[in-house]
């Protein structure tokens, strides 16, 4: 079934105490309820999986996605700097999040399963994303993928700025994934492949470029030299 994805995870978790942990999940689960709330998202219309440090999102594939997407941008880092200012530095909560849309299919074990899920998991643990959201004053990165930036971002939807988004590329097992950033790019991060992909194609560039000359090596060699008659 297609829906949207949203992912939600909190930078440096493993890091806390029991105590900070058990705080920080409180104030996750509260901020993912009121993004929701204000994009019209009742707990009818989505299913939630809890994995310790983050909360994965299956919604409605009628809901708005602009409008969730304009509460991502604006009620989350509004509930973020107010719920940081009252919270000591240990218990301080940053979160990356990840906006994808897909087929995901649910089992009979209550599992998710779906290649599109997995894609916007591989974008959630990117270093792009724990990268940008280190080095920005802010508490909040969100990344979506190249299928919402393409349906929904670049429309220029009201308070969905296009021209704020940046493309990126994620590396993974089955290839490069492109998606787009909100907010600045970590420096050496923007939209080229990485390292390993680039020498890769380096590579079967001049795989190419050495088969082409060896065929016409091999043609020079059999030409006709015989003299004319």
């Amino acid at each position: 079934m297609s829906r949207t994805i949203l992912l939600l995870d909190i930078e440096k978790y493993s890091d806390r105490d029991d105590v900070e942990q058990r705080y920080l999940r409180r104030m996750l689960y509260d901020i993912a309820d009121r993004a929701l709330e204000a994009a019209g998202i009742d707990e009818k219309r989505r299913r939630r999986a809890d994995r310790g440090d983050a909360v994965m999102e299956l919604i409605d594939a009628n809901a708005s996605v602009p409008r969730l997407l304009r509460a991502l941008l604006t009620e989350v880092p509004v509930r973020l700097r107010a719920t940081n200012r009252m919270a000591s530095s240990s218990a301080q909560i940053r979160l990356r999040s990840v906006l994808a849309t897909g087929y995901v299919a649910i089992d009979a074990y209550d599992g998710w399963v779906g290649s599109d899920l997995n894609h916007a998991c591989r974008l959630l643990d990117a270093d792009v994303l724990r990268d940008a959201l280190r080095e920005r004053s802010d508490d909040f990165v969100l990344c979506v993928s190249e299928q919402v930036h393409a349906g929904i971002v670049r429309h220029d939807h009201p308070g969905i700025p296009a021209a704020d988004f940046h493309p990126v590329t994620v590396d993974s097992k089955n290839g490069p994934l492109q998606a787009w950033l909100h907010g600045p790019v970590p420096k050496g991060k923007a939209g080229a492949p990485d390292k390993a992909e680039a020498g890769a194609r380096a590579g079967a560039l001049t795989a190419v470029a050495t088969a082409l000359a060896a065929a016409a090596g091999a043609r020079a060699g059999t030409a006709d030299t015989r003299p004319p008659l």
